[in-house]
């Protein structure tokens, strides 16, 4: 089975996915008519299961709405000590490296992960264990708040597969990391 770790998110020009008291209301400050997924679903489609921080997955239990997800919800906490028990069978909480983190899913038979929370895609980052980003961009700068991207302990390639412009505003950047060594002379 093909593993493969992907993040689909969007951020402020300035590369913050929350802004500094740690909203997300900004998403709403372009209309999306409710039949545009953004190659969202297209996306889900291809997942396995999601693996989402503490503060994503309590960001979502505050929206409200249903639960939105149909596959398995991994959510990695080193203070959380259980899911509540609204979403019992629907989010699993899993402990330790993100190395031991993916053991653990792995065994359970998901191999396709959506990775999502800044801290999260960070991690996973850190030790090169993301595949492929999607990512959306808004035309704001929000001046601060939680970043998408922090310190790698290297650099880490990635190959532009696609550019899309949605609303003539909004722009999506699909990329897929290179792997390929490259030498330079």
């Amino acid at each position: 089975m093909e593993r493969k770790n992907s993040v689909y998110i969007a951020t402020s020009l300035d590369g913050y996915i929350a802004d500094k008291n740690g909203g997300i209301e900004w998403l709403d400050s372009i209309k999306i008519p409710d039949d545009e997924d953004m190659g969202y679903v297209k996306f889900t489609e291809e997942i396995d299961a999601l693996v989402m921080g503490r503060t994503t997955f309590e960001t979502v239990l505050g929206f409200d709405v249903d639960w939105p997800y149909q596959k398995p919800v991994f959510v990695l906490s080193t203070t959380l000590n259980e899911i509540p028990e609204s979403h019992k069978g629907k989010a699993h909480l899993v402990k330790g490296t993100t190395v031991e983190i993916l053991g653990q899913i792995h065994k359970k038979g998901y191999f396709r992960l959506y990775i999502d929370g800044g801290k999260t895609i960070q991690n996973f980052l850190k030790e090169d264990l993301i595949d492929e980003m999607i990512i959306t961009v808004f035309p704001l700068v929000l001046g601060g708040g939680s970043p998408l991207f922090s310190e790698t302990p290297k650099e880490l390639a990635f190959e532009l597969v696609e550019s899309k412009v949605y609303f003539n505003q909004l722009v999506q950047h699909h990329y897929i990391r290179n792997r390929e060594t490259k030498t330079t002379k």
